[in-house]
């Protein structure tokens, strides 16, 4: 026997299989990416991480208005600290925009100008007229804009959608424990925004109808809020998002015809339950749909590098977020509206301020 000989050939295949899922030719090297991360808060922390473990990326560096707390990120992962975005000018390639959601715009556009390529996170914008203002920006510099619904790569979402056949009800449910993290926004933006892009995409159809209601509970912000949306594909979705629940559960679940079919976030798969006999005592199906586990992450900025190294539209773009973040506008909109009518209190005028 060979161990060295046996683990450089395990080596060298888990190596052809990172290069066939990153786009690579086998056997090549992938070329890198430089890449810099501007925000270094949770989020940002993650895609410096992400960034250190992609074969295809260089991370260059980090930016952040808090000195330390970007100091202590680069020292982590074994880069250096930029004072500005100014001088990222030349040095990368690509970026992650992770600051505040009032910050979007303005980092996001800027970053563009200086023709860096950048992937900003969900919501992308503090407005839609931010939005648009990033996704003319990126038009204008011939620049990749991508958008950080990461839930469109999770491999649940991933496997159901060779198996969509006109789907017409939806369940949704996205319940978190509190968490001190981004309280700046309401849950709608926070956390229901992923669904909602979800749900355009399985649907791809215009939302006709929305019924909302959302209370505020240990913030002065929308801290559980439910919708029903109804599609002009005749469609209805009933979304349910919470930061102040007891248990975390993350849960997608849709009907067609003779069919239910069940997605778990969390565990990053999905269950088709299918009518193979129907009748008085139906028989049943009961089968996983096939999905290969990765990190959401992961696989999100992984096909950004992509899209910065072929120059294809990213899967989700400015316009898909843009849409994702309208969506979010209506039912924030009928959130306000059923505060006013019910009288409560924190809704009697309406919130200047995600």
């Amino acid at each position: 026997m060979n161990p060295s000989g046996d683990r450089r050939e395990r080596e060298g295949a888990l190596l052809e299989a990172r290069q066939e899922r990153e786009g690579a030719p086998l056997g090549a090297r992938l070329e890198k990416v430089r890449v810099a991360v501007v925000g270094a808060g949770d989020f940002g922390r993650n895609h410096a991480r992400v960034y250190r473990e992609l074969e295809g990326a260089e991370l260059v560096g980090i930016v952040d208005a808090d000195v330390a707390r970007a100091e202590q990120v680069a020292k982590e992962f074994s880069t250096k600290v930029f004072p500005d975005i100014e001088s990222l000018a030349g040095r990368v390639d690509a970026a992650s925009v992770a600051v505040p959601t009032v910050e979007h715009s303005r980092v996001g556009c800027r970053l563009l100008e200086l023709g860096v390529d950048v992937i900003v996170e969900k919501p992308m914008a503090a407005s839609l007229a931010e939005a648009d203002e990033l996704i003319s920006s990126a038009a204008r510099v011939d620049r990749i804009l991508q958008v950080g619904h990461l839930e469109r790569f999770n491999p649940g979402i991933v496997a159901v959608m060779p198996a969509l056949n006109n789907p017409l009800y939806f369940e949704v449910h996205r319940l978190g424990v509190f968490t001190p993290r981004s309280l700046d926004i309401d849950v709608v933006y926070d956390v229901m925004i992923h669904d909602l892009d979800i749900l355009l995409a399985l649907v791809d159809a215009p939302v006709t109808e929305i019924k909302s209601i959302g209370i505020p509970v240990l913030t002065d912000k929308v801290d559980i809020a439910h919708a029903r949306l109804d599609f002009a594909s005749g469609a209805v979705a009933n979304v349910t998002a919470s930061r102040v629940s007891t248990e975390r559960v993350r849960k997608l679940r849709f009907f067609q015809q003779h069919e239910y079919i069940s997605v778990d976030f969390t565990r990053q798969d999905a269950l088709r339950v299918r009518v193979v006999e129907p009748g008085p005592q139906p028989k049943f199906d009961f089968k996983p749909l096939r999905s290969e586990k990765e990190e959401p992450l992961r696989a999100e900025l992984r096909a950004f590098l992509d899209s910065v190294r072929t120059r294809r539209a990213p899967m989700v773009d400015g316009a898909a977020g843009r849409r994702a973040l309208e969506l979010a506008d209506r039912v924030m909109a009928g959130i306000l509206e059923h505060g006013r009518r019910v009288q409560l209190g924190v809704f009697a005028t309406p919130q200047e301020n995600r």
